[in-house]
């Protein structure tokens, strides 16, 4: 059975970290990777108050290809669970609730003060930050993980990428520690 986990909007929302996550959610011996219609609704509507010249088209066609590129990835039939969980914002209870319906064991996040240990033990679910997430993948498995980055080289069309571009990328989005391990 497939370690599952839940992405929140905010690893969704960087296009080259959403990439590596979703490439890592492909392979069959890594992750389940989960999310919900509201948490891609949370994305989409970050993405467009940050980018207002993306168009509608273009958000729909990324939802479309995200629930397509992973299998079984839409949590539903969550919502009844959101009253009853407590978590400091009360706008992140779905991602709880979403995280227990799927038996998920983690939920990557860069909100970890909005997921607190305490709040989430008793229903067997942890925060992690992504950081910390890719380099357990990298624990497990670093062959995929690099293949995953030199995949995200190999699809980008705009100008010549290398891995140290992406990397830098990663770096942006906040992967410190996976970036350094990833370089040597």
């Amino acid at each position: 059975m497939a370690f599952i986990v839940v992405y929140d909007a905010n690893v969704l929302y960087p296009n080259t970290l959403r990439d590596l996550l979703i490439r890592i959610a492909q392979q069959p011996h890594l992750v389940q990777a989960k999310w919900t219609e509201k948490i891609l609704d949370e994305m989409i509507s970050a993405l467009r108050k940050n980018h207002p010249d993306i168009l509608d088209d273009k958000c729909s066609r990324l939802r479309t290809l995200m629930i397509a590129a992973v299998r079984d990835c839409l949590v539903e039939g969550y919502e009844p669970l959101i009253e009853g969980l407590d978590v400091p914002d009360p706008d992140d209870r779905h991602v709880l609730a979403a995280a227990v319906k799927a038996g998920g064991q983690v939920i990557v996040t860069r909100n970890l003060k909005h997921f607190p240990k305490d709040k989430l033990a008793s229903w067997g679910v942890k925060a992690v930050h992504p950081d910390d997430f890719v380099l357990n993948q990298l624990g497990i498995d670093p062959q995929v993980v690099r293949a995953c980055i030199q995949q995200i080289v190999d699809s980008r069309t705009q100008r010549p990428v290398t891995i140290d571009d992406v990397l830098d990328e990663l770096l942006r989005d906040g992967l410190v520690r996976s970036t350094t391990l990833l370089r040597d």
